[in-house]
């Protein structure tokens, strides 16, 4: 073997090609999906960092993903145009933000920390459940096999993109080319699209426009006579008429890609002091006036974290992951109320923080996520109706909770953790069992009840 000063230079040149080449190959390799400059501004953060200690805890291999052999999906090759093409423009994809640092990492976002952490927005699911069923180890490129075809239709991008197109005929277009384009394929016509699905990003009312509705900028995919026939997966569904939208989770900020992180995150929510009782992180909404009393009494108890959106301080610190999560990981209960719709990101976020949900209606979650959320509420949760005396006394409300039924509810809540998470899309055997997982195992059950 030669030592560094007797290797001959020509073989020096050629290992370190070698090596580049080696280490070139491995980052296109583990990060697919990943935009190389994102990673360059990637920093740590405390609350989200493993330290030494953490890492020895957990150590067991991840286990292997594995597909029932009734259960197949093929992804429709849809134009660019329908999904990726989307993005090119993606400085407009919303009215009121820029979405070009949000679509980085197939929707992930700027990477917070290592271990899977990104500042990961609201709207992005239908982009992350593309790219984790393209990477799927229940895919088949072969449609004649597939139980269930995927339309990987970016609709959530689109219509935010369009909230302020007043020629309606524009603004669904793309929409109506979508349906053609489907209902066009050989595969729509053997079970007339039950068996077809799609995940969209945005809340309900932004794709049921009707015509004698209220203009407010909404599409009206979802009443598209084809669009009805599949099942549509939404981080909102539409409490009564819902019948084939079934809700999917809200991003969060954690995209783990093994089961040990996962485990980690757990173990560190499950022995974190909480030194408040509750919290609340919002701002005051002219359509939900509760939030109002929320900083009112929030304010004024001892017990309660107030984290006011609506301030100048707090707007700052509403959008930092990690300041989001210190409040709830500090918290046992987290009050969710219904903002500008009746579901909110915070309630994934006060899961994914061990922080026990609060609601105030049963729309912003009990109806919302069947396939995700136990059914004894109580478990996980506590309601409090708005119109009774005790949404006046919240503390006092909570305080009657005991601290053996805190630690069950919590532990209940922390298992929940892994099916209400989008792993990284890389992630393909990771044994994590989440979101994306949940959803199709689901849905291939209910196209097989409904077509038999």
């Amino acid at each position: 073997m030669f030592s560094e000063k007797q290797r001959p230079p020509s073989l020096t040149r050629r290992g370190g090609f070698l090596f580049l080449f080696v280490s070139a190959a491995w980052l296109v390799f583990r990060y697919p999906f990943t935009d190389i400059n994102v990673i360059q501004q990637q920093h740590e953060h405390p609350l989200l960092n493993k330290t030494q200690h953490d890492n020895q805890v957990n150590e067991s291999p991840s286990a292997a993903a594995t597909c029932d052999k009734n259960m197949s999906v093929y992804v429709y090759p849809l134009p660019a145009k329908f999904n990726l093409g989307l993005l090119r423009h993606c400085h407009k994809l919303n009215v009121h933000t820029d979405m070009c640092p949000h679509v980085a990492n197939s929707g992930l976002g700027q990477p917070i920390s290592s271990g899977g952490w990104f500042a990961t927005n609201q709207f992005t699911a239908e982009m992350i459940f593309h790219a984790r069923v393209e990477n799927h180890p229940c895919r088949t490129r072969d449609p004649a096999r597939a139980s269930l075809f995927y339309v990987p239709y970016y609709g959530g991008f689109h219509v935010s993109n369009k909230f302020r197109e007043r020629n309606l005929t524009n603004r669904d277009e793309l929409d109506v080319s979508l349906v053609d384009f489907i209902q066009a394929q050989p595969w729509w016509n053997k079970r007339n699209g039950k068996d077809h699905f799609m995940a969209l990003g945005r809340v309900v009312r932004d794709f049921i426009r009707r015509p004698n509705d209220r203009d407010y900028g909404a599409g009206r995919l979802l009443n598209l006579p084809a669009v009805k026939n599949m099942s549509v997966l939404i981080i909102e569904r539409h409490p009564w008429q819902g019948k084939n939208q079934y809700g999917i989770p809200y991003p969060s900020y954690f995209h783990p890609s093994t089961r040990q992180e996962m485990e980690w995150w757990q173990n560190k929510m499950r022995k974190v002091r909480r030194p408040y009782l509750f919290s609340f992180i919002g701002a005051p909404r002219r359509k939900a006036a509760i939030r109002k009393e929320f900083v009112r009494q929030c304010g004024e108890s001892t017990r309660c974290k107030l984290l006011n959106c609506g301030s100048p301080d707090g707007r700052s610190k509403c959008g930092e992951p990690s300041e989001v999560l210190k409040v709830m990981s500090e918290s046992r209960f987290c009050l969710q109320a219904p903002g500008d719709s009746f579901t909110r990101r915070s309630t994934f976020d006060s899961v994914l923080a061990g922080c026990i949900p609060v609601f105030f209606s049963p729309h912003s979650a009990y109806t919302q996520y069947g396939w995700y959320l136990p059914g004894e509420r109580s478990s996980y949760s506590v309601f409090i109706d708005p119109k009774s005396k005790a949404s006046e006394r919240i503390e006092e409300e909570l305080m009657k909770i005991s601290s053996k039924k805190v630690k069950m509810m919590r532990e209940k809540l922390l298992g929940l953790i892994p099916s209400l998470t989008y792993a990284h899309p890389n992630a393909t055997n990771s044994g994590i069992g989440d979101a994306v997982d949940v959803a199709l195992v689901s849905l291939a059950k209910q196209v097989n009840e409904v077509i038999n």
